[in-house]
């Protein structure tokens, strides 16, 4: 809620300073993008909250900032989130909605048989099987696609890698670094 009233109160000094000014065409003006309206129009550098349902091409819903009831915000153009995604809100202003399919290429990448592995297996982890989920010494999650005697097989992709990924995202405040 804190973000939506910084917004406002930075739309109403702006305005001020805008009423203002001695109309001097040379003053210089803000680049930065608008909307028809004035707002602000998502850009590299923007701190963006935003609600958004991502489902698979078989409609299943992998994840949601609706059903868990809670905004997500990060900073466009960082790195944060997936290219696509990215590329998904740069342009739209508060209150604006888009629906986006991002190709595997813009979102976890393709499924690569060089990101699976067979590693040494102790008579430790007895209680490793098939389909578990267990994490690398270097702290990346993997699951389990065989246990051999003396080995396990790996897999590291990422759980969504080779999917192509729907987006309903709504942007519902942006705040701009001064």
């Amino acid at each position: 809620m804190l973000k939506r009233h910084i917004l406002v109160v930075i739309a109403v000094v702006a305005l001020g300073v805008a009423a203002c000014s001695s109309g001097d065409d040379s003053a210089a003006e803000d680049d930065a993008p608008s909307d028809s309206n004035g707002g602000f129009m998502v850009q590299d550098g923007d701190l963006v909250e935003v609600h958004y349902d991502g489902t698979l091409d078989d409609s299943s819903t992998f994840d949601s900032s609706r059903e868990r009831g809670e905004p997500f915000s990060f900073t466009v153009g960082t790195g944060q989130v997936i290219p696509g995604f990215d590329d998904a809100v740069r342009g739209l202003a508060v209150g604006e909605s888009r629906t986006v399919r991002i190709l595997p290429v813009d979102a976890y990448g393709e499924w690569s048989e060089e990101l699976v592995y067979e590693v040494p297996y102790g008579s430790s982890q007895d209680d490793v099987a098939v389909g578990d989920q267990v994490y690398l010494n270097d702290g990346r999650p993997a699951v389990v696609l065989e246990v051999k005697e003396g080995t396990v097989v790996l897999d590291t992709n990422h759980e969504l890698a080779g999917e192509a990924l729907t987006f309903e995202i709504e942007v519902l405040a942006i705040t701009r670094p001064e």
